[in-house]
């Protein structure tokens, strides 16, 4: 029985952070693009949805990346 209502607690709390998680994104998205800030393709909105998602749900802290290009290039 407490298992079950742990679980259902974790179940709750996830839902609960995807839902915050997703609002960000949305707002993320939505005020980049009024602002004009930069232009997104559909293919890099998504990238960065994914990329937000992943930090915003993860249970651990995140290290930045640098993206420096392809290597060889």
């Amino acid at each position: 029985m407490l298992q079950r209502q742990q679980a259902q607690a974790i179940i709750a709390a996830r839902k609960k952070i995807v839902e915050g998680a997703v609002s960000m994104v949305q707002m993320a998205i939505q005020q980049l693009s009024e602002r004009k800030v930069v232009e997104m393709t559909d293919e890099k909105k998504s990238s960065l949805a994914s990329n937000l998602m992943v930090v915003l749900c993860s249970e651990h802290s995140t290290n930045p990346v640098i993206n420096t290009g392809a290597p060889g290039k």
